[in-house]
């Protein structure tokens, strides 16, 4: 029951951020085609809860990665105000946030399989993968006149290999920390 309370306290915080976020985005059309993943995620999270019940470390950390892609998705990735002059790192923080933040979560999906670590890495890269192809072809078949204020690429030709990398890069260092803690709470165990 309080695993549940938890779980509901970050949706009412999600969909208050959500709320907040949705008050005059700067492009509108962009921020609509962002949070499609978020019509889509939300559900999928809370279908996921029920049938695996995340931890409370889980559930913040699909929650804060959400409330980061919503701070793209009000601003457009490539226009977030407050990291400075030249190129903008948004992204490619957010990106390395999905592998951070999500690969521990993705663990749960995993946790009867004999390799529930390397699962993860796998489905953070593949789901990686296929985002940057969808979101290519989504740009060039349902918006190709805002392909570059929705693509975020900002003039980088590998920006869709960087960003794969990242999120990769993310999720070996959750998987790592996550290996470390383990073990320390074994060896504390003994």
């Amino acid at each position: 029951m309080r695993r549940d309370r938890y779980a509901l306290g970050c949706l009412a915080a999600l969909l208050l951020w959500w709320g907040v976020l949705a008050i005059e985005p700067r492009y509108r059309t962009t921020w609509l085609h962002e949070n499609l993943l978020v019509f889509a995620g939300v559900p999928l999270a809370i279908l996921l809860h029920l049938r695996l019940r995340f931890d409370r470390p889980a559930l913040a950390m699909i929650t804060l990665f959400l409330a980061l892609h919503l701070i793209g998705a009000h601003y457009s990735y490539s226009e977030v105000p407050w990291l400075g002059q030249g190129r903008n790192h948004y992204d490619r923080i957010v990106h390395f946030a999905y592998g951070l933040l999500l690969a521990y979560p993705m663990i749960a999906l995993f946790r009867r399989a004999p390799c529930p670590r390397a699962l993860a890495l796998l489905l953070v890269m593949s789901s990686s993968a296929g985002y940057e192809i969808i979101e290519w072809g989504f740009t060039m078949i349902a918006a190709p006149e805002e392909g570059m204020s929705f693509l975020g690429t900002q003039g980088d030709e590998w920006d869709a290999q960087k960003d794969m990398a990242l999120a990769t890069a993310g999720s070996m260092l959750a998987l790592l920390l996550d290996r470390v803690a383990r073990g320390a709470r074994a060896s504390d165990a003994r």
